[in-house]
């Protein structure tokens, strides 16, 4: 009893083996569907790694859409990494689109990285690209908000080595940011958003690209910050700063120019006081040698006895002035 389990346990293994190998349904479905490939090339792709349901559904739908491709441009693209189902996909809807896409293109934009598939699709039926708010200030100073919707059609010939959507949205931005900026008065873009996508689309913007740009249309349109306002604000916060630096240090000046001269009106009142001590000495010197008499002594004394007088009674008078209450 074991014996005859054993006996069928690797009769169904071998059974397995064999129909993994030799792919007999696939094979059915490929000559009913007219596709002319045989067994041992089925077997061969088992052995190459390569799976022949893959490769065999590919060239029945592309024998269904009338397009003819060979087994081994398949197997190769299969091998270099190629998603094989997307391009017929894609040259399955390229032909009943009726654009110009050959195989060899289409493996191309594939191992490119890009969908061509997804190409295909956007070529026929137009994509719309939503902007980011691009802020920009027109010549009055006052600053605008735009926001913009692009229409793309994919550029087929274009998809190797084009740039993506990133680029166009890059140019288109800086488009506005140019448009918005030649206008005299942030008004006259108010009035007429469509002179924006006007100017933009005159640039040319898709050029080196995968995309054909074919409308630019002005979404939304926000006013923003008074920007020149505000610069003319602190340009005049930094001229009040500087005015107010360069008076302080006039100031600063003018004090220090006030203590030298203090300094050397005390230095004059220094050496005035010290050439009054030697007034004395000069008279006695006169005394002893004859230039001076005694009567032109005393009438020295009564001309400074007269000038102090005199100069007591103006300070007596200045200060009972002072003293006197208004009425």
């Amino acid at each position: 009893m074991q014996n005859l389990i054993f006996i069928i346990v690797l009769c169904v293994i071998a059974i397995g083996v064999f129909l993994y190998y030799v792919p007999l349904g696939l094979w059915l479905s490929a000559l009913v569907s007219g596709v002319r490939i045989s067994l041992l090339q089925l077997i061969l792709m088992r052995v190459r790694k390569v799976p022949p349901q893959v490769i065999v559904n590919a060239l029945i739908n592309a024998n269904k859409a009338g397009i003819h491709l060979e087994r081994d441009q398949l197997e190769a693209h299969f091998l270099a990494g190629g998603k094989v189902h997307t391009v017929v996909n894609a040259l399955i809807s390229a032909e009943k689109a009726n654009i110009d896409l050959d195989f060899k293109a289409a493996t191309a934009i594939d191992l490119a990285g890009r969908d061509v598939f997804e190409a295909v699709q956007v070529s026929v039926n137009p994509r719309v690209i939503n902007t980011p708010a691009v802020a920009a200030m027109a010549k009055d100073g006052i600053q605008l908000i735009a926001k913009a919707r692009v229409t793309v059609r994919a550029n087929i010939t274009r998809l190797v080595g084009g740039a993506g959507e990133e680029t166009i949205l890059a140019r288109v931005g800086e488009g506005i940011v140019s448009s918005i900026g030649s206008a005299d008065s942030h008004k006259a873009v108010l009035e007429n958003p469509d002179n924006i996508s006007k100017l933009v689309l005159m640039k040319g913007l898709d050029a080196g690209t995968a995309f054909e740009i074919l409308s630019i249309d002005i979404a939304d349109i926000d006013v923003g910050k008074n920007i020149g306002a505000e610069l003319q604000i602190d340009q005049a916060e930094a001229d009040k700063n500087i005015a107010q630096a360069k008076a302080e240090e006039r100031r600063a000046m003018a004090i220090a120019n006030e203590q030298e001269m203090k300094a050397k009106a005390e230095e004059a009142r220094a050496q005035v006081i010290s050439a009054e001590a030697e007034i004395p000495k000069a008279i006695a010197d006169a005394f002893r040698t004859g230039n001076l008499g005694v009567m032109d002594y005393y009438k020295y004394r009564n001309i400074k006895a007269d000038t102090e007088m005199r100069d007591s009674i103006s300070k007596s008078q200045l200060d009972d002035i002072d003293n006197t209450p208004e009425t």
